[in-house]
């Protein structure tokens, strides 16, 4: 069975699916209401987070398992809810499957309760946000309005194109390269990117990233040193000897311009 639209009584209940294969081209977000892929083979937890997301606003579509949940990211969501654990295939591989088509296409993880391993091997496969089951569902509606947020930044004009070297960012269109080749940033590694190229030469630790790129005044310090980790792999001609987002010790990190 394929992903379904959410229905709930009482509930508003908008379900807008765009059948588009991987090769087609997918429209940003703008900002307003989102369509949000929930992907759970709990159906009671699929029932819960859908009527939240709703409730806020949002339309939402539905799969129970890894090749729906694959399936239904072509039909153009905004953001999508991913449980770790899934039949199939699990949640860890839709997000490597949507990140190599969509690498813009935010994930919030959810994950078992102290399974550290699973946060940040989500992390490591393009996950923007995480949360640990059992969660708050109104805590995942202001995560999802969080990660929305930043996929979708107002544009000041403060916000320069900035260039080191081969490299080239545009905040306001969201795109980076390196000699005119597409990095393929997630949207937090593109936030992280964006924000030490705005302070070369600044030193930032874990928590003034958590707080300036995620929004967080308090969180798991894991996430950013994992996203630290892979946006070096785009951004670094050796991510194992960084000369551009390099660790300053005891602090946290810095980026040099070359």
């Amino acid at each position: 069975m394929g992903p379904t639209p959410a229905s709930r009584k009482g509930l508003r209940t908008p379900y807008r699916t765009v059948r588009l294969g991987w090769t087609a081209r997918f429209r940003p977000y703008c900002g307003g209401v989102a369509t949000i892929l929930v992907v759970d083979d709990d159906p009671t937890v699929r029932e819960v987070v859908v009527a939240y997301l709703q409730q806020a606003g949002h339309e939402t579509l539905e799969a129970p398992d890894g090749p729906n949940a694959v399936i239904a990211a072509q039909s153009d969501p905004d953001l999508v809810v991913l449980d770790v654990m899934l039949p199939g295939f699990d949640g860890l591989e839709v997000c490597r499957r949507i990140r190599a088509e969509r690498p813009d296409l935010p994930v919030i993880m959810l994950t078992a309760l102290g399974e550290e391993e699973d946060r940040i091997a989500g992390l490591g496969t393009g996950a923007d946000d995480y949360l640990s089951k059992p969660f708050s569902p109104r805590e995942l509606v202001l995560r999802v309005a969080s990660v929305l947020r930043r996929s979708n930044p107002p544009a000041p004009a403060a916000l320069q194109v900035r260039d080191d070297g081969n490299l080239h960012v545009d905040p306001l269109a969201r795109t980076a390269t390196i000699d005119g080749a597409p990095l393929g940033l997630t949207t937090r590694e593109f936030d992280l990117l964006a924000h030490l190229l705005a302070h070369p030469g600044e030193a930032f630790s874990r928590e003034e990233l958590l707080s300036a790129v995620w929004g967080w005044e308090y969180g798991d310090l894991t996430t950013v040193t994992v996203h630290v980790r892979r946006l070096r792999e785009k951004v670094e001609a050796d991510p194992s000897q960084p000369v551009r987002l390099v660790t300053v010790w005891g602090i946290g990190y810095r980026w040099d311009l070359t």
